[in-house]
């Protein structure tokens, strides 16, 4: 019986971590930043690639600063541009990986940027604890380069 108890309690810290990741997701699409500041935790383990070139990328390590990214990122490229797919979507205890592939236009150079991406996030106590993103940071970089 203890087996059986703690594949139930794995399988209830799976739900959840699927369940706050897809309300992520949704509050991405509907730009609802207010949303994303609630699903943060306070403090954030955030990983994306420093690039100088990139506005919106840079350090972060609190839920509004990591809510305030998707605000930044719509401000420097065109909205009707973007696109995002997400290929895989695993989901294993507190940790959600999804893959997938992105692109976009920077609206000061009108440059276009594509390429894969991954992204790694941790669920604990129903909030985002860390946020990985692994993406083609060299095409971002290029398109935001004034030629």
């Amino acid at each position: 019986m203890p087996i059986k108890s703690a594949d139930h309690k794995a399988n209830h810290v799976t739900d959840i971590t699927r369940h706050v990741v897809q309300e992520f997701l949704a509050a991405r699409m509907a730009g609802d930043v207010e949303r994303l500041v609630a699903l943060f935790a306070d403090d954030v383990d955030w990983l994306l690639a420093e690039n100088p070139a990139v506005p919106w990328i840079r350090p972060r390590s609190t839920g509004a600063e990591c809510a305030a990214q998707f605000t930044e990122l719509a401000e420097h490229t065109v909205a009707e541009d973007a696109r995002a797919s997400v290929d895989t979507f695993l989901v294993d205890g507190t940790d959600a990986v999804l893959t997938g592939h992105l692109s976009g236009t920077v609206r000061a150079t009108g440059k276009f940027f594509e390429g894969p991406f991954a992204l790694r996030l941790t669920v604990e106590e129903g909030r985002i604890t860390r946020h990985h993103l692994y993406e083609n940071s060299v095409s971002i970089a290029e398109a935001c380069t004034p030629s």
